[in-house]
């Protein structure tokens, strides 16, 4: 898996090379915007950092936006009409209503600015010029897989709380979410939306912001449905260490087994530290520089990114960290994943 691992940076590496374009006569005048869904997450800090360091490389002129709360659509919309009105030439974005932003997104297309979605797919996903990101089904279908191997014969009477992000359900909460119950074994009824499904060992949804606070909140909802839930899905690691604190606080913090996405480093050490079982490490800062470096190409040659072969977005990888390795599921340590985490 290790060299499997380096074998996909090296691919990563060269598409970086092949979206660098001649450096323009004047790059200070290519303005870029990176606009998240909030300044605080690990993820998206270490994205921003991304960005701005192949900015400052490439002599860009970067603005960065970022959302109050995760699901602050407005904010994001007037980021993008701020950079519309700044003249420039291309807005990477982790959208937070991945629906509700299209019109805004077409108009910035509409002046002809390059728009990438980073993490995030738009919904259409060709709502945007190019999407750069996890392969967040699979990312869910991994921890799903391990979880249901880990468990063995018990799987088939397990009392799972799935922990999503919003009620909004953007692309990248619904691919996660449905993955891991995909990984699981469950059939998941209508694919591009969550909560429909009917098997019985699904306790309830609830959703989290993607934070801390939100974790522990949803985690004691569905605790209230179902005190006994043995196996806990989160949309990601902040959301999974508040799920951990709720169940800590009846005293069921060791018999539950909670998996979850990101791969940040407080998400491999809480795996080391017993907090989360397993968790599909993703690249923020590859998505954020390849865009910038497509933003760059765009400017001097007018050409947008391809995607992935055999793919609607280009994949920038995904690696599921975890101690307790199952057959069947390919994993790396949590040694390895902390050499690659990030935040």
């Amino acid at each position: 898996m290790k060299k499997t691992l380096l074998a996909a940076c090296a691919g990563a590496l060269a598409a970086t090379a092949a979206f660098t374009g001649t450096a323009s006569a004047d790059n200070h005048a290519i303005g870029a915007c990176l606009i998240t869904k909030t300044d605080t997450n690990p993820f998206f800090v270490k994205m921003r950092e991304g960005a701005t360091a192949k900015a400052e490389e490439l002599g860009i002129d970067l603005k960065s936006f970022a959302g109050k709360i995760d699901g602050d659509h407005e904010t994001q919309v007037q980021a993008i009409e701020t950079c519309i009105a700044d003249g420039a030439k291309g807005i990477l974005i982790t959208a937070s209503d991945t629906s509700s932003i299209v019109s805004s997104v077409q108009q910035a297309r509409d002046a002809g600015l390059l728009v990438i979605a980073l993490d995030t797919p738009l919904d259409p996903i060709d709502a945007a010029d190019a999407t750069f990101a996890t392969d967040n089904f699979l990312a869910g279908e991994l921890i799903g897989q391990w979880a249901a191997a880990t468990l063995g014969d018990a799987a088939a009477d397990a009392k799972i709380g799935m922990l999503d992000l919003a009620v909004s359900q953007p692309t990248v909460g619904v691919l996660r979410d449905q993955g891991f119950l995909t990984g699981f074994g469950i059939d998941v009824k209508d694919p591009s939306r969550w909560g429909d499904e009917d098997d019985p060992r699904i306790v309830g949804n609830d959703v989290t912001a993607g934070n801390e606070e939100g974790g522990r909140r949803a985690m004691e909802n569905l605790l209230a449905k179902d005190p006994m839930i043995n196996v806990v899905y989160t949309i990601n690691e902040p959301a999974a260490a508040g799920a951990y604190e709720a169940l800590r606080a009846i005293g069921r913090e060791n018999d539950v087994l909670i998996v979850s996405v990101d791969g940040g480093c407080p998400g491999v050490q809480n795996i080391a530290d017993g907090v989360i079982g397993a968790t599909s490490q993703q690249y923020p800062l590859l998505m954020a520089s390849l865009g910038i470096e497509a933003i760059k190409k765009w400017a001097d040659e007018g050409v947008k990114p391809e995607p992935t072969e055999g793919k609607d977005f280009f994949d920038t990888g995904v690696a599921l960290v975890t101690d307790a390795p199952v057959d069947g599921v390919e994993s790396v340590s949590v040694e390895e994943g902390m050499n690659l985490c990030w935040g």
